[in-house]
C-alpha cells in the first residue's frame, strides 16, 4: 500500500513540484493539498494522511501553528520545509519543538547540487517517517517550554540482537552523543537532564545545515542547566558544556598540552556526512579511548556505528535509544544489532541515565 502524503505550501508552483516528485515513486501517493495551516488542519482530521511536507510562511495560519494544531487533533508525521538562514533556523526549530519530526531545505538545490539525488532524498525523508509513528511527538507545554515533546510509544516488536554484559566500573572522562533525523528534540530531552556541576564535557554531533547549529546550540543553553555552545576551534573541553558540531564541517577531538580541545575542518575525504559522528568519534577513540561514553540516538542511516565500534573496542560505553522512542530507528538500530550497545532506553530515561552513570 503506498504512503499517503498531504503537502502544505501556500505556492501553487511549489505544491505541484512536490506532488509530482513525491509521485514519481510508485511508494508515495499524495492524497491532498493544502495552501494554508487552517486548510491542513482539516485536511490532516479528514485525510488521516500517513506523512504531511509544510511550509513554514503562509497566510491564514502559519506552519507552525499548524503543526501545533495537528499534533493535538490527528498526530500526523510532519516534515517541515525551511528556508537555510538564520531566521529560517528559528522558525525550523520552533517548529520541531512543536511537533514536526524533521526538516529539509526549500531550495531543492540545498538538499543536493544533483535533482536526481535531490528529489530521491526527499523521496526517502518522507518514506522514513511512515514508520516513525512511534517517535510522533506532541508540542510542548506552553506553561513549560523548557521540557521536551512527549514521544508516543508504539506497538512494536524489538528484533533479537546480541547484548553485552553492562561495564560499571569504568569511569567516564567525556559523554559524546550521535544524532540525526528527530535529534534535536531528542537533545533537548537529554541535555535538559544533566545538572549545571555535571562533571565531564559533552560533546554533540547532530547532522545539521551549517546555518542551524548557532541558533540551536543557543535554543538549548536557555533551555538547560549546562552551558550549550556551537563547537570552535580552539574550545578546550570543560565540564558541564556541551558542544555542538557545525553545521557543515567536521569536528575533530585532540589533546593539547594535556587538554582535551577541539578542531573544526572543512573537508574529509569520503565523508557523505558533514558533520559526521564516525569521524569525531574515530577522533575521540584517538585520545580517550577507554573513558567515554557514546550516546547514538534517532537517526536515519548508520552514521556513528563505526567510530562506536572502535570505542567499544577500546574499552568506551555505547548506549542507544530504543526503537519505541525514535523518530527513525536507524542509527541506533545499528549500533544495538552491532552487538556493542550496552544499554537500550528510552529518550525519557537517556539523560538522568547519563548523569547518575558519569
Amino acid at each position: 500500500m503506498a504512503i499517503r502524503v498531504l503537502v502544505v505550501d501556500d505556492s501553487g508552483f511549489f505544491r505541484r513540484r512536490v506532488k509530482e516528485i513525491l509521485e514519481s515513486d510508485p511508494m508515495l501517493e499524495v492524497v491532498g493539498l493544502a495552501e494554508n495551516g487552517e486548510q491542513a488542519v482539516e485536511a490532516a482530521k479528514n485525510l488521516k494522511p500517513d506523512v504531511i511536507t509544510m511550509d513554514i510562511e503562509m497566510p491564514v495560519m502559519d506552519g507552525i501553528t499548524a503543526t501545533r494544531k495537528i499534533m493535538q487533533l490527528s498526530p500526523t508525521p510532519i516534515i517541515m520545509f525551511s528556508s537555510l538562514t538564520t531566521d529560517g533556523a528559528k522558525a525550523t526549530l520552533e517548529a520541531l519543538d512543536a511537533g514536526a519530526v524533521d526538516f529539509l531545505p526549500k531550495r531543492f538545490e540545498d538538499i543536493s547540487k544533483d535533482k536526481e539525488e535531490a528529489k530521491r532524498l526527499l523521496c526517502q525523508r518522507v518514506k522514513a517517517l511512515k514508520t516513525s509513528r512511534s517517535g510522533i511527538t506532541k508540542p510542548a507545554s506552553s506553561t513549560n517550554r523548557t521540557s521536551a515533546a512527549v514521544a508516543t510509544p508504539a506497538t512494536t516488536t524489538a528484533k533479537a540482537v546480541p547484548r553485552i554484559k553492562e561495564n560499571t566500573s569504568t569511569k567516564i572522562n567525556l559523554v559524546a552523543i550521535g544524532t540525526s533525523t528527530g535529534g534535536p528534540v531528542a537533545l533537548q530531552k537529554v541535555l535538559a537532564e544533566l545538572p549545571e556541576n555535571f562533571p565531564v564535557p559533552i560533546i554533540v554531533v547532530q547532522h545539521m545545515p551549517g546555518s542551524f547549529t548557532g541558533a540551536f546550540a543557543e535554543r538549548l543553553d536557555k533551555q538547560c542547566k549546562i552551558h550549550v555552545k556551537e563547537a570552535e576551534t580552539g574550545d578546550k573541553l570543560q565540564p558541564a558544556t556541551a558542544y555542538i558540531a557545525p553545521g557543515g564541517k567536521q569536528m575533530i577531538v585532540e589533546k593539547v598540552a594535556g587538554q582535551l580541545s577541539l578542531k573544526i575542518v572543512d573537508e574529509i575525504p569520503n565523508q557523505t556526512y558533514k558533520p559526521s559522528v564516525d569521524v569525531t568519534y574515530a577522533s575521540i577513540n584517538k585520545v580517550v579511548p577507554a573513558n567515554t561514553l557514546a550516546v547514538i540516538l534517532t537517526g536515519m542511516g548508520a552514521d556513528g556505528c563505526k567510530g562506536a565500534t572502535l570505542l567499544h573496542q577500546s574499552g568506551s560505553i555505547v548506549w542507544a535509544q530504543d526503537e519505541s522512542s525514535c523518530v527513525v530507528y536507524g542509527m541506533p538500530a545499528a549500533v544495538v544489532e552491532a552487538g556493542i550497545a550496552e544499554k537500550v532506553m528510552d529518550i525519557n530515561k537517556v539523560g538522568a541515565s547519563i548523569a547518575k552513570r558519569v
